[in-house]
């Protein structure tokens, strides 16, 4: 019983991040699921801020949902040059990201701030990795599975990985293990 109750704080982290990881994920399949054949607001939501911020770049380009299928896809110059889907509109990563923060410990009037805080800084990353995506699309194609499968997908968890150590250095509950 004496290694259970040192491992007692690690198993709770653990467990009300489960927790908080499976629910989210839950009801976000619950929500995402009930868009058959078109995609879900978000999607939308996500995949048009893209597309403002390509234009705001001189791109001239424009979004259209998917008749067939839950995305929606970037269009330059009447050519299909990328699709977004339900799993590049960043929701899977906040939701990890809320997780964890809420699973260790710490003052719930940091936490107030400190999430919504996170949780857009997570989104403009996401938004810069999609438009950045399109760039590479146009301008180097053979690149694109790989940034896309790896370094933009590393980089997103990396500014996650980021924003989970301001919380625990700075807001977490940092309490000191007692000395043997």
């Amino acid at each position: 019983m004496a290694l259970f109750s040192e491992f007692k704080p690690a198993l709770r982290f653990l467990g009300k991040f489960l927790v908080i990881y499976l629910v989210g994920n839950l009801v976000y399949g619950l929500f995402v699921s009930s868009y058959i054949d078109e995609p879900d607001p978000i999607t939308i939501w996500v995949s048009e801020q893209s597309v403002q911020v390509l234009n705001q770049f001189g791109w001239s380009v424009e979004m259209v949902n998917s008749s067939t299928k839950s995305t929606t896809h970037v269009i330059l110059d009447d050519r299909k040059i990328m699709s977004v889907f339900e799993g590049c509109n960043g929701i899977n990563v906040m939701i990890i990201f809320a997780g964890f923060v809420f699973a260790y410990d710490g003052s719930r009037r940091s936490m107030l701030w400190f999430l919504p805080l996170g949780l857009l800084l997570i989104h403009l990353s996401n938004l810069l990795r999609l438009v950045l995506l399109f760039i590479v699309s146009v301008d180097f194609p053979n690149y694109l599975y790989f940034t896309h499968k790896y370094l933009f997908t590393a980089a997103i968890y990396f500014v996650t990985f980021i924003l989970w150590i301001w919380w625990i250095s700075k807001f977490g509950n940092n309490t000191k293990p007692t000395s043997i």
